[in-house]
């Protein structure tokens, strides 16, 4: 353990009471809860054997909800521990009725915390998912000799460079961990690199990924209004890529008369100046917080409000997704290709290259350089009705199979750890 790091765990605690009052006043700490952040828990260990799950936030949790499932049907699994350190994962969490699975808050990764927790949760197997690295937990995960696992891992080249800086430090914690499972090849050659030796690749549980429990729905009069139309959506957009798309609204609309093109920014701050954008162009223009003076001549519908994304996603053809014509990376495409949507694409899309690989092999999504490929793209798609039924068996079956082989793994360890 290297010296910087004990001496900033060492402050964190000294700092926490008033680290923790500022996020409980900002309501990122559960103001009851965050005791389990010391080790003070709330919930009981039950007896026999036990799975942990350690996960950063939402988007980790969902990737193994369906690995959960599988886990609680197992009658060598007597109980399942999922930590997180957010307290909107915990919420999350708390939507699905589990029989045999709890949730707790990771604790403070000090060297007597840590103990305190492995003392009593006793796990007989822990598994970390994507980039979760804690060197105090793991280091007493070694001293007790408790299988632990990095599942569906993900390193980029930023957190890569951070690790070769502290060669020796990454070298024994990657070395420690029993296997590891990268999510793609780039993360693969990097855990070799950093001292990993037990590395096999079973795909991206994020193909498996659930649903979060939703009742929401669009209302009455945006369904009316939706109703008969030709519908396309560009989701996640940064600034030049709207007016990118409006100017595809423009092209497609001399065809398709009942044309109505959906854009949800990325930021949402941003609307009024890409709504002036837009109406430059002499487009009409409706904001979604404003739906219900909503016209039918309406052609441009700008989503500014959170949270509603897949409400929009349900009710289109095809979605482009943004941050991938600007050098921004690009967004997850798995959650509309879930919803049977076809995927439009830039080129910058180097966060998640090898979903979009996939997905372009099995013509699930389509990469455009210009507006008039995004044009022709999109009219070659509106030619073909949507199969979202085909894209969406698609994506299953890609997430049964990298299910069935994380599960192949993990028995390995449960039945090693037979008590």
């Amino acid at each position: 353990m290297t010296l910087s790091y004990r001496l900033f765990i060492n402050l964190i605690i000294v700092l926490s009471p008033l680290i923790l009052l500022f996020r409980i006043i900002k309501k990122k700490e559960d103001k009851i809860r965050f005791k389990e952040k010391f080790c003070f828990f709330s919930k009981k260990r039950r007896k026999g054997k036990l799975i942990w799950i350690h996960v950063a936030s939402v988007g980790e949790l969902l990737s193994i909800i369906p690995l959960i499932e599988r886990l609680e049907r197992k009658k060598n699994v007597d109980s399942i521990l999922v930590t997180s350190t957010t307290v909107s994962s915990s919420r999350i969490f708390n939507q699905y009725k589990f029989k045999k699975t709890v949730h707790q808050f990771f604790p403070i990764d000090s060297d007597l915390l840590t103990k305190r927790f492995l003392s009593y949760w006793k796990p007989s197997l822990a598994i970390f998912v994507e980039s979760e690295i804690w060197p105090n937990m793991l280091a007493n995960l070694r001293k007790r000799n408790i299988s632990h696992i990095l599942l569906n891992a993900r390193i980029t080249k930023k957190t890569f460079k951070r690790w070769r800086y502290l060669s020796k430090f990454s070298q024994a914690i990657f070395k420690g961990f029993s296997a590891t499972y990268p999510q793609n090849i780039e993360t693969s050659n990097f855990l070799k690199k950093l001292g990993a030796t037990k590395i096999k690749k079973i795909g991206n549980l994020k193909f498996s990924e659930t649903e979060i429990p939703k009742k929401n729905q669009l209302n009455k009069n945006i369904i009316n209004f939706f109703k008969n139309k030709k519908i396309w959506c560009a989701s996640s957009t940064h600034d030049g890529e709207e007016i990118l798309c409006a100017n595809v609204h423009t092209k497609l609309k001399k065809k398709y008369k009942n044309l109505v093109t959906i854009i949800i920014p990325r930021h949402v701050h941003r609307t009024k100046t890409l709504v002036k954008s837009i109406k430059d162009l002499d487009l009409r223009v409706r904001c979604h917080s404003d739906k219900e003076n909503i016209t039918e001549d309406t052609e441009v519908y700008v989503v500014d409000t959170y949270g509603e994304t897949k409400l929009f996603f349900n009710i289109s053809e095809t979605v482009f997704l943004g941050g991938s014509l600007v050098k921004h990376g690009g967004q997850n495409p798995l959650e509309p290709a879930r919803l049977g949507c076809n995927i439009i694409h830039g080129p910058h899309i180097n966060n998640f290259k090898e979903i979009y690989h996939l997905l372009n092999s099995k013509k699930m999504s389509y990469k455009i350089l210009s507006i008039n490929q995004m044009t022709n793209v999109i009219n070659q798609l509106f030619k073909h009705k949507k199969n979202s039924k085909l894209i969406i068996d698609k994506i299953k079956k890609l997430g049964n199979d990298v299910l069935n082989k994380t599960e192949k793994e993990l028995n390995y360890f449960i039945n090693k750890n037979e008590i």
